[in-house]
């Protein structure tokens, strides 16, 4: 947070300049809509001077531009490169010279003014910053200090597409007028850059005295005259001489010497920014008001930036690290929470928030000595909504910036006692009657509740921005893991290679409460602990992930399979299973053959109906089976004439070929018949062999069932080579298969039915 951050350039504008600003946004929009209509580059036919030049013939009018300067006006106000510093000058002259009789022209309800008087000028520093934003690519040396020395075409700057010239002006012109100058510097153009560049690192412009005070062309004889005397006055007492207090407190006004400039900002205030301790001790010495606050009346002082205000001199000094100014304002009788009231919401920063935030140790150790509270926090609201957004304070302000001996001088600060008179909003928190409990157990309760709050929301930013070191710092005070913060420590600790720190996150997951589990477990949490599974090679780590697995697939039993009861369509006296006498359809199993009925065959399966239409009744001729063993085509002629598996002697060895029978004669009871005698007899020596048969038979509920018996068993599992194999060679027999994918989706849909589901924990 930087008080010189000014960025909203519309923001105290009088509404004659917002009306310039949104003219030149007008004109953008219009050269954009007829580029893409046409595809050549031109000023709208609305802003056409040639037409304005042509509609211009009434006797003694003055014909505003000559032809051939109209010629080059469309090719000025939309140039994006130049080659010189000439040109460039060249061309903002001509823009210039458009621009600003049209923004006269849109200003006529504003006071009469000369047309010179009016007239804003490029200084030749602000020439040569644009020029640096916008010169073509040139030859330089690639590296002088290498031989040979060679030479190449450089790019200064990344950008695919620069803006045009006019808005570069357009902007520049806001944040001139914002300052009320008649001249646009070097610092307008970088804070244009800083709008119009995405990513271009430009310091954000710094607070002047001579900026703030100059008279604005808008104003009438006598409000211009008040404003040269504050002026006047203002720089009386920033001169340092003591002799010209009297003076400059008759010019300011009646507030005398705590009057305020546009930015709602006394001299006081712009002495500690400016870090002066002579000039400091000069105006308390005046009687300047070390309290004083920042307004945020956005009328009388138009110029208020919305990040400074009741912000006190205090705050100023902090911000900008002047500790003897601190120490000279608190020796003083400077309230060290700057303009908070006590019991009141805080919508400001306070001075120990900003001093956290810059990391400045001394200025920290300084304020809490002097009775600044670590745990005021500062709520935020965005533009839109009246609701709170956020609730930082200084605890969260070290640890979002990664200043660890700051965030441990603030854990050191003695906790304040609070008095016995509960908020609402600590009441229901705790759960706690109006009637009951006593004074001091309340106390002392209320104190560790904020402070543990106020430590979860340090530990929140401190995860958000990175700074892990800082998270594990809180966490090793007893500070609980949400889920939240842990993901974000555990990836920036695989993002750094940071093995060690890896294994004690991964240690900790079991810290973190189930009801904490939400969707971010699921879509950040387990590609993240996949990913970390692949890449690494450790064997710790493995095991601490197969524990997480097995941990968040719970203690539930794998789902089970179920039987798939099917009526037969037809049905025969097993006295027919492979009687020659009865038989009409004579099948070849290696070599021996095996007689059947069509009547019970053709309507056992789609297979088995266009092995037998391929052989009409007539022919006598065998149908040869030459991919099953003929023990298991038994087991399937038996499975059909029986009418159920019930009567099937089926043997360990023969359990993964009859499943392969199944499959391939779409017996789908058979085969969940399979499925289900394979899972009950899954160990750990056999699950990888059943599941690579699985996969490759495409049986997915038997996959789905070794994928649970894997995650449920994962921990014994990891040291198994066969099963290592499985999640790590990616030239295995099945090409394709991505078994770490496959265990996350199952791990995923077990997640959401147990912890995530309307009926949490129903699977059996």
């Amino acid at each position: 947070m930087n008080q010189n951050d000014i960025l909203s350039h519309n923001k105290g504008v009088h509404s004659e300049e917002v009306h310039f600003n949104i003219f030149f946004l007008y004109v953008l929009f219009k050269i954009c809509k007829e580029v893409t209509r046409r595809c050549v580059p031109c000023l709208p036919e609305s802003l056409n001077l040639h037409k304005e030049q042509q509609r211009s013939n009434k006797p003694g009018e003055v014909q505003m531009f000559s032809q051939s300067e109209l010629r080059t006006i469309e090719q000025s106000l939309l140039a994006t490169r130049v080659g010189s510093i000439a040109e460039l000058s060249d061309l903002v002259s001509r823009a210039m010279h458009h621009l600003q009789p049209l923004s006269a022209k849109q200003h006529s309800n504003s006071t009469p003014m000369h047309q010179k008087q009016g007239s804003i000028y490029w200084e030749p520093e602000a020439l040569y910053t644009l020029c640096y934003f916008m010169h073509y690519p040139q030859m330089e040396w690639e590296n002088p200090n290498v031989e040979p020395s060679k030479v190449t075409l450089q790019t200064e700057r990344p950008f695919i597409v620069l803006p045009p010239l006019m808005e570069w002006i357009r902007v520049a012109l806001a944040h001139a007028g914002h300052r009320r100058s008649f001249s646009i510097d070097s610092d307008d153009v970088r804070q244009a850059a800083r709008l119009l560049l995405p990513g271009v690192d430009c310091e954000p412009r710094q607070l002047k005295i001579d900026d703030c005070f100059c008279a604005s062309r808008k104003l009438d004889a006598v409000a211009t005259e008040a404003k040269f005397k504050q002026d006047l006055g203002f720089r009386m007492l920033t001169c340092g001489r003591t002799d010209l207090v009297k003076q400059a407190i008759s010019l300011l006004g009646p507030d005398g010497i705590n009057s305020m400039s546009e930015q709602g900002m006394t001299p006081l205030m712009y002495a500690c920014v400016k870090g002066d301790e002579a000039m400091v001790q000069m105006l308390l010495d005046a009687g300047a008001d070390l309290n004083a606050e920042v307004v945020s009346t956005p009328h009388k002082y138009p110029s208020v930036h919305p990040e400074t205000r009741h912000w006190t001199a205090l705050t100023f000094a902090v911000l900008h690290g002047h500790i003897p100014v601190v120490q000279l304002l608190l020796d003083a009788g400077a309230k060290v929470e700057g303009s908070l009231e006590h019991g009141e919401e805080n919508y400001s920063e306070t001075p120990l928030q900003l001093a956290a935030a810059a990391g400045n140790f001394e200025l920290v150790s300084l304020l809490l000595e002097r009775g600044a509270d670590p745990m005021i926090g500062t709520m935020y609201r965005n533009g839109i909504s009246m609701t709170p957004q956020g609730d930082m304070n200084s605890f969260s302000q070290a640890a979002a910036h990664g200043h660890r001996n700051v965030f441990r001088k603030l854990l050191a600060q003695p906790e304040k006692e609070k008095s016995d008179i509960l908020s609402l909003e600590e009441i229901l928190a705790e759960g706690t009657d109006l009637a009951d409990g006593a004074p001091a157990p309340l106390c002392a309760s209320r104190n560790s509740k904020a402070r543990l709050k106020a430590l979860k929301e340090a530990m929140y930013h401190s995860a958000e921005h990175g700074y892990v070191d800082v998270t594990i710092d809180i966490r090793s005070i007893g500070v609980p893991w949400t889920l939240h913060t842990w993901l974000e420590s555990l990836r920036t600790a695989f993002q750094q290679h940071r093995r060690p720190l890896i294994q004690c996150l991964l240690k900790e997951f079991k810290s973190i409460q189930e009801e904490e589990y939400t969707e971010e477990l699921i879509t950040q949490g387990l590609p993240l602990m996949i990913e970390i599974l692949k890449a690494s090679k450790n064997e710790v780590i493995s095991q601490q992930l197969a524990a997480i697995f097995t941990h968040c697939y719970g203690p539930y039993p794998i789902p089970k399979l179920v039987e798939i009861k099917r009526k037969q369509t037809s049905r025969l006296d097993p006295h027919f299973l492979n009687n020659k006498e009865m038989s009409d359809v004579t099948f070849l199993v290696e070599g021996r053959p095996f007689y059947a009925h069509r009547v019970l065959l053709y309507t056992a399966s789609p297979r088995f109906k266009a092995l037998l239409s391929s052989k009409p009744a007539s022919d006598s001729s065998f149908i040869e089976i030459s991919y099953v063993k003929y023990p298991i085509f038994q087991l399937i002629m038996q499975y059909l004439y029986y009418g159920g598996a019930e009567s099937l002697l089926i043997k360990n060895n023969e359990i993964m070929e009859l499943l392969s029978a199944a499959k391939f004669f779409q017996l789908e009871a058979l085969q969940r018949h399979c499925e289900i005698i394979c899972a009950k007899s899954i160990n750990t020596d056999n699950c990888v062999d059943i599941y690579n048969h699985a996969k490759f038979l495409g049986v997915t509920e038997l996959a789905s069932f070794c994928e649970g018996y894997f995650l449920k068993n994962m921990m014994v599992l990891i040291e198994n080579e066969a099963f290592k194999q499985l999640l790590y060679d990616k030239n295995g027999d099945s090409p394709g298969q991505n078994v770490l994918q496959d265990l996350q989706r199952t791990l995923a849909a077990r997640i959401q039915s147990i912890h995530l589901s309307s009926s949490k924990g129903s699977i059996v």
